[in-house]
Protein backbone atom coordinates (compact mmCIF):
# COMPACT_ATOMS: atom_id res chain seq x y z
CA UNK A 1 0.00 0.00 0.00
CA UNK A 2 2.51 2.36 0.93
CA UNK A 3 4.49 1.64 -2.40
CA UNK A 4 1.66 2.30 -4.15
CA UNK A 5 0.68 5.80 -2.54
CA UNK A 6 4.51 6.41 -3.77
CA UNK A 7 3.58 5.56 -6.93
CA UNK A 8 0.79 7.66 -7.16
CA UNK A 9 2.21 10.71 -5.82
CA UNK A 10 5.06 10.25 -7.88
CA UNK A 11 2.62 9.94 -10.92
CA UNK A 12 0.74 13.49 -9.76
CA UNK A 13 4.20 15.61 -9.40
CA UNK A 14 5.09 14.27 -12.90
CA UNK A 15 1.94 15.30 -14.41
CA UNK A 16 2.17 18.60 -12.33
CA UNK A 17 5.68 19.06 -13.81
CA UNK A 18 4.45 18.36 -17.37
CA UNK A 19 1.52 21.25 -17.00
CA UNK A 20 4.39 23.70 -15.67
CA UNK A 21 6.59 23.02 -18.62
CA UNK A 22 4.10 23.21 -21.27
CA UNK A 23 2.33 26.84 -20.07
CA UNK A 24 4.91 27.88 -18.08
CA UNK A 25 4.47 32.01 -16.93
CA UNK A 26 1.78 31.35 -19.07
CA UNK A 27 -0.08 29.55 -16.93
CA UNK A 28 -1.82 32.63 -14.25
CA UNK A 29 -1.97 35.42 -16.85
CA UNK A 30 -5.27 35.32 -17.15
CA UNK A 31 -6.20 34.90 -13.12
CA UNK A 32 -7.61 31.16 -12.25
CA UNK A 33 -6.50 28.92 -15.04
CA UNK A 34 -8.62 25.70 -14.78
CA UNK A 35 -11.27 27.48 -17.01
CA UNK A 36 -8.68 27.84 -19.60
CA UNK A 37 -7.08 24.39 -18.56
CA UNK A 38 -10.27 22.57 -18.98
CA UNK A 39 -10.98 24.13 -22.25
CA UNK A 40 -7.62 23.18 -23.80
CA UNK A 41 -8.21 19.57 -22.71
CA UNK A 42 -11.72 19.20 -24.22
CA UNK A 43 -10.18 21.56 -27.58
CA UNK A 44 -7.61 18.97 -27.57
CA UNK A 45 -9.74 15.44 -26.79
CA UNK A 46 -11.98 16.76 -28.79
CA UNK A 47 -10.06 17.90 -31.53
CA UNK A 48 -12.83 20.80 -32.52
CA UNK A 49 -11.28 24.61 -33.75
CA UNK A 50 -12.06 26.31 -30.76
CA UNK A 51 -13.65 25.92 -27.03
CA UNK A 52 -15.86 28.68 -24.94
CA UNK A 53 -14.27 29.33 -21.52
CA UNK A 54 -16.01 31.98 -20.25
CA UNK A 55 -19.35 33.82 -20.88
CA UNK A 56 -19.99 37.56 -19.40
CA UNK A 57 -22.55 40.29 -20.69
CA UNK A 58 -20.11 42.07 -22.54
CA UNK A 59 -18.31 38.92 -24.48
CA UNK A 60 -17.50 35.41 -25.02
CA UNK A 61 -13.70 33.56 -24.68
CA UNK A 62 -12.79 30.81 -26.46
CA UNK A 63 -9.18 29.36 -26.98
CA UNK A 64 -8.33 27.54 -30.22
CA UNK A 65 -4.69 26.29 -31.08
CA UNK A 66 -2.04 28.68 -32.58
CA UNK A 67 -1.23 27.32 -36.12
CA UNK A 68 1.33 29.76 -36.76
CA UNK A 69 0.77 32.03 -39.94
CA UNK A 70 -3.14 30.76 -40.11
CA UNK A 71 -3.76 30.97 -36.30
CA UNK A 72 -6.47 33.92 -37.33
CA UNK A 73 -8.36 31.26 -39.62
CA UNK A 74 -10.47 30.04 -36.84
CA UNK A 75 -11.54 33.47 -35.78
CA UNK A 76 -12.22 34.27 -39.48
CA UNK A 77 -14.43 31.38 -40.08
CA UNK A 78 -16.32 31.83 -36.91
CA UNK A 79 -17.24 35.23 -37.82
CA UNK A 80 -17.87 34.54 -41.43
CA UNK A 81 -20.32 31.89 -40.13
CA UNK A 82 -22.09 34.96 -38.13
CA UNK A 83 -21.97 36.68 -41.27
CA UNK A 84 -18.92 39.34 -40.72
CA UNK A 85 -16.83 39.92 -43.30
CA UNK A 86 -12.63 40.38 -42.04
CA UNK A 87 -11.34 43.48 -42.65
CA UNK A 88 -8.11 44.22 -41.15
CA UNK A 89 -5.66 43.36 -38.23
CA UNK A 90 -5.00 46.15 -36.08
CA UNK A 91 -2.49 44.71 -33.50
CA UNK A 92 -3.69 42.05 -31.63
CA UNK A 93 -7.18 42.73 -32.90
CA UNK A 94 -9.15 41.50 -35.58
CA UNK A 95 -11.28 44.45 -37.40
CA UNK A 96 -14.80 43.20 -38.92
CA UNK A 97 -17.52 44.38 -40.42
CA UNK A 98 -21.23 43.93 -40.94
CA UNK A 99 -23.41 45.97 -43.31
CA UNK A 100 -22.52 49.50 -40.88
CA UNK A 101 -21.54 47.87 -37.90
CA UNK A 102 -17.43 47.23 -37.39
CA UNK A 103 -16.71 45.27 -34.42
CA UNK A 104 -13.28 44.38 -32.94
CA UNK A 105 -12.22 40.96 -31.71
CA UNK A 106 -9.31 41.00 -29.21
CA UNK A 107 -6.86 38.25 -29.30
CA UNK A 108 -4.15 37.20 -26.87
CA UNK A 109 -1.25 34.29 -26.89
CA UNK A 110 -1.81 32.90 -23.99
CA UNK A 111 1.41 30.13 -24.75
CA UNK A 112 2.99 29.56 -27.88
CA UNK A 113 0.39 26.63 -28.46
CA UNK A 114 -2.86 28.73 -27.84
CA UNK A 115 -4.66 32.22 -28.28
CA UNK A 116 -7.53 33.43 -26.58
CA UNK A 117 -10.29 35.57 -28.03
CA UNK A 118 -13.13 37.80 -27.13
CA UNK A 119 -15.84 37.67 -29.31
CA UNK A 120 -18.75 40.80 -28.18
CA UNK A 121 -22.18 39.65 -27.45
CA UNK A 122 -23.77 41.72 -29.92
CA UNK A 123 -21.99 39.09 -32.56
CA UNK A 124 -23.62 36.18 -31.22
CA UNK A 125 -27.39 37.78 -31.21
Amino acid sequence: MKKFLQVMFLLFILIIGLILLRFGSALFQEGNPTPILTSIMNLELEKSDYELFSETNIHNKYVSDNTGIYRYDVIKGFMKEKGWDFKEQMGSGLVFKKDEQTIVVETRQYSKHYILWNIPKEVLS
